[in-house]
């Protein structure tokens, strides 16, 4: 799923650049990339209606990001609301995973109202290069975070033979949407080529990040199932013991995904609140763009209030559209582009395939999402939805 999604994300950057030479443009974004795409097809049909692809992009670039911003809300009040749950019971030793009884606490929804107001003022912060500051911060805090989990999961592995090799096959729509999920970065991945000094080092620096992240993902994954066993929690933080050490863990992991907020905010904000703003007089327009923000932050809060279950967010969130913007869009884009030119056959018929691929997992992860969501199974089997975010 990972070399898929990376290689899709190179297409995207490879037309972006075709078009930015062809028609000497200084930069594209992703929704300008497929106008210029559906314009370069042989079909009429497709020219005439062009300027759809940006819109249809723009709204799923919309429904992604701030589908991960409702990610961070539940991930932020879950590990909130067990650090403070177990502050009493928590130890200085770390060396034993007991069980400590759980003081009585609010309701995980009223920890995410609690932090929207926080949320609200991250997301007043505009600057691009300003949010680089507090993304290198969160990245600091979150390997931080890593290094301690790590060696902590790699420690008193219990024999593996009593777990299932597979989980069943029911699960496999879910874990799509958690896959797609999780590797789905494709709607920061030109913005972020435009603001670097040197554009050009940008695919060196996008595949050597995958395949670190890629490395984490599934070294932390099988690791965190074989410690923890099949009852793993949707977040491997929740499954730390209750010691001060690995509760600073968590709220320091926290603490990162609180400022990774403001940057997956950007593209949805950028998209929606200009054209708006726009619309109203210069003396009103910073009025209206902060008003639309605290809008904006407020749906992503209240959708994680409706949905607080992390491991469905996340599938839900992947299968809906992430899929859409990182398995089906990039493969026809690539036909698009280079069809008249010229494709060898067996271009195209991977192209399809893997466009296929994504639409077969959009369907059917997202209705597994919603069945689960509608009448929750009795036994849910969640270890493929560890988040590393």
């Amino acid at each position: 799923m990972g070399i898929v999604a990376v290689h899709c994300m190179g297409i995207l950057v490879k037309c972006a650049h075709h078009f930015c030479h062809r028609f000497q443009k200084q930069f594209l974004d992703y929704g300008g990339t497929v106008v210029y795409g559906l314009e370069s097809t042989p079909s009429a049909w497709l020219r005439t209606h062009a300027v759809w692809g940006r819109r249809v992009v723009g709204l799923f670039l919309i429904v992604t990001q701030l589908g991960f911003c409702c990610v961070y809300f539940v991930f932020l009040a879950d590990n909130l609301k067990q650090v403070i749950s177990a502050a009493n019971g928590t130890t200085n030793d770390c060396t034993s995973n007991r069980t400590v009884v759980m003081t009585p606490t609010m309701d995980s929804r009223l920890y995410m109202l609690s932090l929207l107001p926080f949320v609200v003022l991250l997301t007043f912060i505009q600057n691009l290069k300003v949010l680089s500051i507090f993304s290198m911060l969160a990245n600091v805090a979150m390997l931080i975070s890593l290094i301690m989990i790590y060696q902590y999961i790699v420690r008193d592995i219990p024999d593996p033979s009593r777990l299932p090799l597979a989980a069943a096959w029911k699960t496999y729509p879910l874990f799509f949407g958690t896959a797609i999920f999780a590797f789905e970065g494709i709607g920061v991945v030109l913005p972020l080529e435009n603001k670097m000094k040197k554009p050009q080092q940008f695919p060196v620096i996008l595949y050597v990040g995958m395949i670190i992240v890629t490395t984490l993902y599934i070294s932390l994954s099988v690791l965190g199932y074989l410690r923890f066993g099949d009852d793993i929690q949707a977040s491997i933080t929740l499954n730390l013991p209750n010691c001060w050490l690995y509760q600073a863990v968590k709220l320091l992991f926290s603490f990162g995904i609180f400022f990774t907020y403001a940057v997956q905010f950007y593209v949805p904000a950028e998209i929606i609140i200009p054209p708006l703003v726009a619309r109203v007089s210069e003396r009103w327009g910073w009025v209206v763009n902060l008003l639309l923000r605290v809008a904006l932050v407020s749906v992503t809060c209240v959708l994680a209030i409706l949905i607080p279950r992390l491991d469905l967010v996340i599938s839900l969130v992947g299968s809906v559209s992430s899929s859409a913007l990182a398995l089906i869009f990039p493969p026809l884009l690539e036909i698009a582009t280079y069809y008249s030119e010229g494709m060898h056959p067996l271009l195209i018929a991977k192209d399809i395939i893997i466009s296929l691929f994504g639409f077969v997992g959009f369907v059917v992860g997202t209705y597994e999402a919603l069945v689960e969501l509608i009448a929750p199974a009795a036994t849910v089997v969640n270890g493929t939805s560890v988040m590393v975010q």
